[in-house]
């Protein structure tokens, strides 16, 4: 997850009333060299344009890739759709899957004899599942890590934490107010980062989407009070974006931080920084953390156009095979969703290791609650508001969120 998902602009989308079957494509109807052009939207950049030009010759057709800015795409589907001026190929962030397949605007994969590739993580399915259908493959998926810096921690004598008393002592230990360096630094801005950075807490201690006052998610979210309580982790961190946390981290402001792969090529690049990570630390030892997880499906939209929407289908088919996923990973820094094809990723790109391990159990943030996870996304984050800003205990403050989560 590189941004805050927008959701607002999908309050209205179930009452939109598609009939797409019967409507003709507004894409790209037209053939180049006796071929037909799919138009595939994202919120990439060009540095994805060959692996595209790549499978549409595998496929048999010419692609025209239209790149959109990531705050604008889901607006801009929705405008699409009600106007019948659908993409032939569409990326969307994994959590937004369910709200447009809701409204009629993408087809089963299955129509198309297209499914998820034998070995692919279960929470790649999950994210791209509406109603028992599948309608999005993620090539590449992602989640959040424990990044430490190797030099601080080993001046200090300690090794990475593994659980939350060991996490909330060594950040304790590396915090230097004198040199207004930080032990520990997370995201929690009131935004859908701020609930993506404190889900791995949330979820590995029983937390819930539909109790979200539960005394596992009390416990998490007083762990994240106290390390800002003692000194560990700034007050700043309410209103910092990962990017911002990154940046404290590169200028060696934080010692440890929570972050994602997407992070590595800034990292890399640092001067100087001599950097490693690790599975976010859990209660105690025995738990298994359970991080969300990130990563953009391919989507064919019900554009009426059967011909071209079964070449869409073998377009994402090829985006999602083990050896493109690979190729994906190289470019995203992200991890391939086939738990083999990530395994040897691994081996040849170890920054990833960490990754690689959580992803095998991270779950899809809409795997519960389907298009309302939006809801309880904002009582979550609200509730770390409150508590971090001392407008609630954390108890309180999730008694609310609860409230808050209809």
């Amino acid at each position: 997850m590189k941004n805050s998902r927008v959701f607002a602009a999908l309050a209205g989308a179930a009452s939109i009333t598609l009939a797409l079957a019967a409507c003709g494509s507004g894409s790209s109807t037209a053939s180049s060299g006796g071929k037909q052009t799919l138009t595939i939207e994202d919120y990439y950049t060009s540095t994805y344009d060959p692996l595209y030009k790549d499978c549409g010759q595998q496929v048999g057709v010419n692609v025209n890739p239209v790149h959109v800015a990531g705050a604008a795409l889901i607006a801009k589907v929705l405008q699409q759709a009600s106007s019948r001026t659908l993409p032939d190929v569409l990326m969307l962030d994994n959590p937004d899957v369910q709200q447009i397949a809701a409204t009629g605007a993408l087809a089963p994969l299955k129509d198309f004899g297209v499914s998820a590739p034998a070995g692919d993580v279960p929470g790649v399915v999950n994210a791209g599942t509406y109603n028992g259908q599948v309608y999005g493959l993620a090539p590449v998926i992602n989640s959040i890590a424990l990044y430490y810096n190797v030099d601080m921690l080993k001046a200090a004598g300690i090794t990475p934490p593994k659980t939350w008393d060991e996490l909330k002592a060594d950040a304790s230990k590396l915090t230097d107010a004198s040199k207004g360096v930080y032990g520990f630094a997370m995201s929690n801005i009131n935004t859908y980062e701020g609930t993506w950075q404190f889900l791995p807490f949330f979820w590995t201690n029983g937390g819930d989407e539909k109790n979200i006052n539960s005394p596992g998610a009390q416990q998490a979210l007083q762990l994240v009070v106290d390390l800002q309580n003692n000194g560990s982790m700034s007050k700043s961190s309410v209103t910092w974006s990962q990017q911002d946390v990154n940046n404290q981290f590169m200028a060696g402001k934080a010692a440890m931080m929570i972050n994602g792969p997407w992070q590595l090529p800034a990292l890399n690049g640092t001067k100087g920084l001599n950097f490693a990570s690790v599975p976010i630390p859990t209660r105690t030892a025995d738990q298994q953390i359970v991080s969300p997880l990130g990563g953009e499906t391919f989507n064919v939209p019900q554009t009426g156009d059967k011909t071209k929407m079964g070449l869409a289908a073998k377009f994402v088919n090829c985006l999602n095979t083990p050896a493109t996923q690979v190729k994906i990973a190289g470019i995203s820094g992200n991890v391939p969703a086939q738990e083999s094809a990530a395994a040897d990723w691994a081996k040849s790109h170890p920054q990833v290791q960490s990754f690689v391990e959580t992803v095998k159990t991270a779950r899809a943030r809409t795997a519960e609650l389907g298009p309302k996870w939006p809801t309880a996304a904002t009582a979550i984050y609200t509730a770390v508001q409150n508590a971090l800003t001392g407008k609630a205990s954390p108890a309180d403050a999730l008694q609310q969120a609860q409230a808050q989560n209809k």
